[in-house]
Formats: structure tokens, sequence, C-alpha cells
């Protein structure tokens, strides 16, 4: 181990976050030196036979993991999230006068369908609110008959509200940001048309982003589509049209592994569970320090964001927390900028026991705010 374990700080960022140490020990391992090929794969060509079977492995195991059908291709493309903003529209967009269906439940949904409003219509699926803290029942959701596609995120990272369903949009296919839950448990592939998930958060480092896309939903591409964001120009070339970002797939693909010896995403969910149950409880118990943000049903298990000192937040209060958890090298607690408060980001690389130490600091920052109080 080399004592690093007992170096790091304890990462809770919302990304890019902590990566499993396993892997980054393997890559470190390798980094000169790739199965004696004697390269880097830093510097190694993407047209090589050497990357053509890491490219080709790292997709055989992602299928594996999602139990991905057949008819679904698989992507690994660069532009993060907000590349897929624009590829999504532009790939799917259909008929004279387009309309999409965008439910907005936080801060990477509002972009992505301000960002389409570019190139069709959008139909807000329920009327934004002022502040994001719950998904408004589905008898409130007005869908568009003969929309070219349903579009949310599955779990907003900056408000921490995380879908607990998957929306039943019919025949319209549903088109889903998966960024920060992908491989957190269980999904059924075939009930989406398009998923897209940056890697940052849960599989791997920034600089890749996966597309799993339909194959009857591709090859019908906005003549204005530029080719970088094409999917079948993307699923023909089998993600090596240009220069894909060789070593973020690299490491994507030894995350991948990580998490198929660890159990798959079975395992990765009932350490999330187990995880995000600490923090929430933690929060429940001292109700009169830590206030959620979000309602019960929809809180996140990748990102419990709540506030300290009041149901508005004390900031001195607050920045005490930080500061005595930064004490203990548990780093990267603040809110997204635009909401303020704290954010606990725990994805699958996050151990429990790393959660255990932050609620047990939880629970002794929030005896001595009472008696300071009093």
């Amino acid at each position: 181990m080399n004592g690093y374990a007992d170096k790091r700080a304890i990462n809770f960022g919302p990304g890019p976050a902590k990566l499993p140490l396993d892997v980054l020990e393997r890559a470190q391992r390798e980094l000169c030196c790739f199965e004696q090929t004697g390269l880097s794969v830093l510097e190694m060509s993407h047209r090589s036979t050497h990357y053509a079977e890491m490219n080709k492995v790292a997709e055989s195991v992602f299928r594996r993991l999602l139990s991905i059908p057949n008819n679904y291709k698989v992507m690994f493309l660069q532009g993060g999230g907000t590349g897929q903003f624009s590829a999504v529209p532009l790939n799917l967009l259909r008929g004279e006068k387009p309309v999409a269906d965008y439910i907005i439940t936080g801060n990477w949904s509002n972009k992505a369908a301000t960002e389409a409003k570019k190139y069709l219509s959008v139909n807000y699926v329920f009327p934004k609110p002022d502040k994001f803290t719950t998904i408004p029942d589905r008898s409130e959701w007005k869908l568009t008959p003969g929309a070219s596609y349903v579009y949310y995120c599955a779990n907003e990272t900056a408000h921490g509200i995380e879908f607990p369903f998957i929306p039943d949009t019919g025949d319209i296919p549903l088109v889903c940001d998966m960024s920060s839950n992908i491989l957190t448990k269980e999904i059924d592939i075939s009930k989406f048309g398009v998923i897209i998930a940056g890697a940052q958060k849960n599989i791997g480092s920034a600089g890749v982003t996966v597309v799993i896309a339909r194959e009857d939903l591709i090859g019908k591409a906005h003549p204005l589509c530029p080719i970088i964001l094409d999917y079948k120009v993307n699923a023909d070339a089998s993600s090596v049209y240009n220069t894909p970002p060789v070593y973020s797939v690299y490491i994507m693909k030894l995350v991948f592994e990580w998490i198929e010896q660890l159990g798959g995403p079975q395992a990765m969910e009932m350490n999330s569970k187990a995880k995000s149950g600490l923090i929430y409880s933690v929060v429940e118990e001292y109700n009169d320090v830590y206030f959620p943000t979000v309602e019960k049903p929809y809180r996140s298990r990748m990102n419990a964001t709540f506030r300290i000192g009041s149901r508005e937040g004390d900031a001195e209060v607050e920045q005490n927390f930080f500061s005595g958890a930064g004490k203990l090298n548990m780093i990267s607690l603040k809110g997204h900028r635009s909401v303020g408060g704290v954010r606990v980001s725990m994805y699958n690389a996050i151990t429990v026991e790393e959660v255990q130490c932050l609620a047990k600091f939880m629970k002794e920052f929030a005896v001595q705010h009472r008696q300071q109080k009093n």
C-alpha cells in the first residue's frame, strides 16, 4: 500500500470524485509501461491493437454490469454531460416542429433544457419551482403526445434530489442523465432510449462520457449536427472516429473491473444505502442542528444536502463544521456554489468506513453546538 491510505484525504467531492485506491495503485504500476508494450497508456495510439483491446474490454465489462441488450450501442465520447445537452436534441429531434419534454428537478436538468431550446421547442413537464426540494406527483405532469423524447436527470448533484422510480413515457423515448448514479444499482436498460453519463463521479476520471443509445434512435441526426456529436458516426467507429481520451477510458475500464470484482451494481446499491443511511439518520436524530433540503422520498443516496444551524443555514456554524471536518482530513463538503450549505457526496469509491467517520464527527459537532446554544 506504500502508506498512501494513511496520507489520503477522505474526499467527499461531488466530481471529479474519489477513485478506488486499488485502481490508482494499479494505474501507478502500469503508468510507464503498460503490459510490456514499452509504452505508457498516456502515449499509446488510439489506432493500436493494444488500445482497441482495452476499448473492447471496457465496453464488454460495462455491458455485463448493466445487462445492456444487444440492440443498444455503447459509446465512449468527449464533451461531458454538457456536450450531451446538445447531442441529445440534435440526434433525436423529429418532425417539422419538434418538441421535447423536460422534467426539471434541479440545476442539471434545467441547463439541459436551456441548451435544447436552441434546437427544438421545450415543454416543461411541470412548472419550474423557485426551490428544488421535491419531485411533483405524477398527476401534475403534462407530457406532450408525439414528443421527440422525454428528458430527466436521475440524480441532481447540486440539489440532492434522486428519482426513486423510472418515469413511464410509453412509446416516447426516455432520455436520462445518469452521470451521478450510474452503476450504483441495477436498472432496466430497455426502459430507456438514451442514457448519458459523465465518468467523473462513479465510473472513472474526468474526460470521458458514456452514452448508451437504442439502435433505432440513431442514424437520424439533424443535418447541422456536428459530426463529433453524431451517435451513428461514433457508434460505427467504435468510439474512435477521432482521438478518444485514451487514459480516461483506461481508468474507466479499471473501475468497471473493480466494480465487477466487488459484486457489481447490486453490491454498490447495498453500500450506497448503508452510506446514505448513516448520514440521514444523524440528520434526523439531531434535527435541531441539521436541516435537510429535500423531502424524504427524494433524498439522494449520492449527494446528501442539508443546512446547519437553521433551515436557511447559519454561515458561521457551517464554516465551523467545514473547518472541523477539515482538521480530520475530511474535505469537499461544501454545497454547490448556487445552493450553499453542506453536500456529502457518497459515490461508489467512498467506503462505508469513511462515511462512518463523518457520521461520528457530525454527532460530536451537533452535541457541541447544542451545548454552545444553551
